[in-house]
Formats: structure tokens, sequence, C-alpha cells
């Protein structure tokens, strides 16, 4: 679950990591009365749980009230489109008012999990700012990571290792030890995936400040945390990933035409890999689990049809835990709920697999078949092509 800039910076200011004045705003006149309570200049900026806010002009500098307003006008009940959210864009409900900084420098900085090592890991650049993905695509050197013993945690050496790289020096080393130790208690306390501040600022007046704040929480986690999971903006979600995940589906949209229900990340993958090698194009990866109930199996299926793209739908699955013979009464219950006018390939193996083919084939309804994983990811993309 991600946050919104103003949300992290809540946290951020409750942790002790400096962050500029600032107030969220939901309406103009809002907007006007926050900037009234600061000084000039300030930013105003969209609240969307995407980046690339400011190219996209979802970040502006007022220098008076006019510009204010203006501004809040220009972002409140758009829809940005930024370089990360694709055409359709993301809707901006609330604009965040902060007090203008004298930026000396910009740093990139974040703590991540480095899964290869199996260590919660800082990351950062002097090259900090909007454009740190170029940095690490062209000049991955100026990348800096240290990796976090479990057992030890955070050390001061490594604090002074980040801020001698960043170029950091005097009292700027200090600060950045105190930001640090604190940016990784924060991880730890939120049960974070990611924290970043991108850009961490080196001030006019020679101190460290984060000027942006962005903070993902693992999901798998809110359960501990209710004040956090409160936080949510629906608004900001994929509305069919929502929707699966309200019936503990594994659901991920994608652009293509072939809907996928598969049970099994690893499987999942496979799959979309077939179709893609086979000339077609996914429209969704959809896990519905190793202990997927007929119910489930219902529900995703709904869940799939509701996407307007879809021209065909390919069911692969490999009964272990799950039976294939409640797959396929969950098959057939779904279409007969729903109805269904364009092709559905399955491939079902494993544990009562003969009984499902007989199942399906007596349910009267056109299911095409298929006897393995390439027969049918090219029956799909052929039968995909045809109906489009």
């Amino acid at each position: 679950m991600n946050l919104h800039e103003y949300q992290s910076k809540e946290l951020f200011r409750g942790a002790g990591i400096p962050v500029p004045p600032g107030e969220v705003a939901s309406s103009v006149e809002e907007a006007v009365q926050a900037a009234s309570r600061l000084s000039y200049p300030v930013v105003v900026k969209a609240q969307v749980l995407i980046g690339g806010r400011g190219k996209a002009g979802g970040v502006k500098v007022a220098k008076d009230l006019d510009a204010v307003r203006a501004a809040a006008k220009a972002m409140l009940g758009t829809v940005l489109v930024t370089h990360q959210t694709g055409p359709e864009g993301l809707p901006v409900h609330q604009v965040y008012v902060e007090l203008g900084s004298k930026i000396a420098r910009e740093i990139y900085l974040s703590l991540v999990l480095n899964r290869e090592a199996g260590r919660i890991a800082f990351v950062a650049s002097a090259a900090g700012g909007m454009d740190i993905e170029e940095v690490a695509l062209h000049s991955p050197e100026k990348i800096i990571r240290v990796d976090i013993h479990p057992a030890a945690g955070l050390q001061d050496f490594q604090c002074r290792q980040l801020a001698f790289g960043l170029g950091l020096s005097g009292a700027q080393v200090a600060q950045f030890g105190t930001m640090a130790h604190a940016l990784y208690r924060l991880y730890l306390e939120c049960d974070a995936s990611l924290v970043e501040v991108n850009p961490l600022i080196v001030t006019g007046d020679g101190d460290l400040l984060a000027l942006d704040a962005k903070i993902n929480i693992e999901d798998n986690a809110l359960f501990r945390h209710k004040d956090l999971a409160a936080l949510r903006d629906d608004s900001q979600e994929d509305a069919m990933e929502r929707r699966a995940a309200q019936h503990d589906l594994n659901y991920v949209s994608l652009d293509g035409n072939i809907a996928c229900m598969v049970n099994g990340a690893g499987l999942a993958m496979a799959t979309m890999d077939l179709i893609q090698l086979h000339g077609g194009k996914p429209a969704n990866f959809l896990d519905v689990g190793g202990g997927a109930t007929k119910e489930r199996v219902a529900e995703a299926f709904k869940l799939i049809l509701s996407n307007p793209r879809v021209t065909a739908i390919l069911i692969n699955i490999f009964g272990g835990i799950v039976r294939c013979d409640m797959i396929a009464e969950g098959i057939i219950a779904a279409v007969k709920e729903v109805g269904v006018s364009i092709p559905v390939i399955v491939r079902l193996e494993g544990t009562n697999a003969p009984r499902a083919r007989e199942i399906l084939a007596n349910s009267g309804l056109a299911i095409t078949p298929a006897s393995d994983l390439t027969d049918a990811a090219t029956k799909a993309v052929k039968m995909a092509g045809a109906h489009s």
C-alpha cells in the first residue's frame, strides 16, 4: 500500500526527520488558506500515488495568493498523466501546499529490501532529483548501496560511508547520521517495503531537509497497522485490482486482450510468456492460489470478464492442493451466471483432471480443451484474434 506525500511527511515529522512546513488541501480555498499561514514562495503539489509529477505539471511554485489559487484550480478535480501512469492518469483530489526551500544540492536516498542479500539496504546517489532513474540506467557507478545486517542494525560507520560518498562534510555528516537512523527505525516500525526521499536537499544554509517523501507499506503486514491501513486511498488504485484483493485474488491489470486465470505465480508468469511467444498479449496476471475454492474461481472468472478489452480467456490450472474438478465446477458456475460470448480455452492437469475434463465436456458450454500449455497458448492467440 502506497502513502501520499503529505501522509509520508507526517510520519517523517513524527520520526524526527526534518521536512518543510506544509498543509494538505482538498479545495482551492483550503489551498489559499494554507498558503496564507506560510511565507512565500510556496510550492503546490498534486497528491497522486505516482512519480513524474513535476514534469507533468503537478508541481508549481507560487509567489502570491493568486498564483496559489491558479495552481490549485488547475490541479484539483483533474486527472494527472505522467510517464508512469499511462494515458489513463490518476485523479487529483488533494494538493499539498508547502513552504518553498532554497536548494543548494539534491540527493537521492531510499531504504528498500535487497532480496538477493536478504537484507534492508540504503540506496543513495549524489545525483538526486527527478531523473534518478536515468542515473541508475546510464551512470550506475553514481549509485551507492549499503546493506544492513538484521542482527546488528544500521551502524554509525555505514552512515558515515554514505555521507562521505554523497559529498557531505562537517555538521552535515552528523545530521545525515541522525536522519538515516530515523529513516531505518521508521522503515522497521511501519513494516515498509520502501522509504524514499527524492530529493533530500542541502539547503542554502547547509542543512539537510527531506523535500519529498514516499512510503510503501507491505500489504501482508497491514493487519498490524490499522492506523496506516486507514490511510489507503482507493481512488488511486486500479478498480479491478482492488476488487480482486477483496476476494484474496492476486491480480494485476495489463494491456492485452487474452485474460489468464492460473493457480500459482510461477505458472502464471510462464503462461503469460507463452502467450507473448506465440504473438498474443495477456490482459492480466491472475493467480487464484493453491487453495482456491469454487466460489473464488467464480469470482475470478467474473473479474476477468469485466474487462471490455478481453477477447479470449485462457484457464491454466495444475491441480495439486486444489482439485481440477472443483475448478471445472467453478468455471461452469461463472459462465452460467455471467454469460460468455468469447472463447474460453481450458488446460487442466493434476488431481482429478480426467473427471474435470468430463465435467466440462458434459456442461453443454462452448469451452475449448487444450492438451498442454503450448496448445492452450496457441489456441488462445488464434481465437482471440478471430474474435477481436
